[in-house]
């Protein structure tokens, strides 16, 4: 039987339904399931039983794993991470700030595999931003501004020593691996065409962006302010709700995502696999 792609009533998303991640896919499956993640850059696959080894064999269809610099793995298996939080667990939820999944590195990851184990019975929403639609609605001189110009991006915010996630933050049950190495900066393109769609995609993102090489702080920090503001517009938003049992898939190069809390006293588990870039510019 044939499974269903259904898009959601937003800017971004589709579910795909009917078919079991459990099983080896044929090639034809998983270039259908790759030509609707290229379109609707997010897809959510709700009633799956997968184990960790499904997980991984699932993802190795889309491409190599990536490298997740700043997670533990789970044992056994070093391309999972646990984004977890226990009931008790009072810390500051996990990427609550926008960001595109480790902008800081060279290539960053085309994509993110998150799939729910332990999901709590209110909150915990992730909030997608379509980017194509936020370059889009950019005013045409800011285009034009922005076009050549290259961000500077860093993990240091968070991973660092001194960062969110860093030394004094104490009593989170998640595996993050703090170090000063997430201090060094990388130059990202601030319109960047997609390898696979040819589309161009605003890349920036409050999370890693702190600079715009070339351009002095004093002129770079509000412009940035600005596009921060603009690219998680409403219009450009998805929020995706979860069910325990459900695979997501996105696309780094073209969105901007972030996690929601709400669900104090509740449990949340998820299991992550990050996949490389394999496509060349187009």
């Amino acid at each position: 039987m044939p499974f269903s792609i259904t898009p959601q009533p937003a800017p971004s998303g589709a579910l795909v339904q009917g078919i079991d991640l459990r099983t080896a896919l044929s090639a034809g499956e998983v270039a259908q399931i790759r030509a609707a993640w290229l379109r609707h850059q997010v897809l959510a696959f709700p009633d799956q039983r997968l184990s960790l080894d499904d997980l991984e064999r699932f993802a190795a269809t889309l491409g190599p794993f990536g490298n997740d610099p700043y997670f533990g793995s789970v044992p056994g298996h070093p391309h999972i991470a646990q984004v977890r939080r226990d009931a008790d667990e009072t810390t500051k939820i996990f990427a609550e700030t926008w960001h595109s999944d480790w902008s800081f590195l060279s290539p960053p990851p085309q994509a993110t595999l998150l799939y729910g184990n332990v999901i709590p019975p209110v909150g915990g929403d992730t909030l997608f931003a379509n980017q194509y639609d936020a370059w889009d609605a950019l005013a045409p001189e800011l285009r034009a501004l922005l076009r050549n110009r290259q961000g500077v991006h860093t993990a240091g915010v968070g991973y660092s020593r001194d960062g969110l996630y860093g030394e004094k933050d104490k009593g989170r049950s998640m595996a993050i691996r703090w170090d000063d190495s997430a201090l060094g900066t990388q130059l990202q393109p601030m319109a960047r065409v997609h390898p696979e769609t040819g589309r161009t995609a605003l890349y920036v993102s409050p999370g890693y962006t702190v600079g715009i090489d070339g351009m002095p702080d004093e002129e770079a920090r509000p412009l940035l302010k600005r596009l921060f503001a603009h690219q998680v517009r409403e219009e450009f938003v998805y929020r995706h709700r979860w069910q325990a049992g459900m695979l997501v898939l996105w696309d780094n190069r073209c969105l901007v995502h972030a996690a929601t809390g709400g669900y104090q006293g509740h449990a949340r588990l998820l299991h992550r696999i990050t996949i490389a870039e394999t496509a060349r510019p187009a």
